[in-house]
């Protein structure tokens, strides 16, 4: 079966134990190919709402933001059943996010998880900005990190998100700093990832082309 046949198919617990890391990987490269190019597979969601009803097995786990523009299912061309999709704005890493990713290697088997920060992040810019709004203000305390990181450019007045090439070189490093607290902070993942079982891979999508980068 090749890579388009496979990934227009319900996925059942069969063809998810024949995918390794590398294959997940090859797989959401084809489907963000696709979109780029406009050749949507053919799917029948309705069969596969119907074919996931008694269960289901994913092949990715995709953290990513909450933007409109991000959608992980759309830009990987993907159907009902084939990836455990996060969103939280920034896509950084919590508790919660952790567990979550916990359950969708370690107990429901997926291979692979992938951290998407995306081109001219919003969460991004509030925190280059230092917004302060309601509980926003925590949570962008979270981006801070990555922000940080960042040296150049040097003069404060470029750190900001009027500086496009700062605000996606903050992203980028965020992606980083992300999968580094997943390894860091779940010893389920980094031990799983020590043994082969699993990948973590960091990407950039950019919101003008709808390429995924893959860092």
């Amino acid at each position: 079966m090749n890579l388009l046949e496979f990934n227009t198919a319900t996925q059942t617990k069969e063809s998810q134990s024949s995918v390794t890391p590398s294959t997940a990987m090859d797989l959401l490269k084809a489907g963000n190919a696709r979109f780029v190019e406009s050749k949507k597979s053919n799917r029948n969601l309705n069969q596969q709402v119907s074919d996931t009803s008694t269960g289901q097995y994913p092949f990715a786990t995709v953290l990513s933001c909450i933007d409109s523009r991000v959608s992980s299912e759309l830009i990987f061309d993907q159907g009902i059943g084939d990836i455990f999709s996060v969103r939280i704005a920034g896509n950084f890493i919590n508790s919660d996010i952790l567990g979550s990713m916990e359950f969708a290697c370690k107990l429901a088997g997926t291979p692979l998880i992938v951290v998407l920060g995306h081109t001219s992040c919003g969460a991004v810019k509030g925190a280059c900005d230092n917004a302060e709004l309601g509980n926003l203000t925590s949570m962008l305390g979270k981006i801070k990190p990555a922000v940080d990181a960042i040296t150049e450019p040097a003069d404060p007045s470029q750190r900001n998100s009027g500086n496009i090439d700062f605000v996606n070189n903050v992203a980028a490093k965020n992606v980083h700093l992300s999968i580094q607290r997943i390894l860091d902070e779940s010893p389920v993942l980094a031990e799983m990832k020590d043994k082969g079982e699993i990948e973590v891979v960091g990407g950039m999508y950019d919101i003008k082309t709808g390429k995924v980068t893959f860092l």
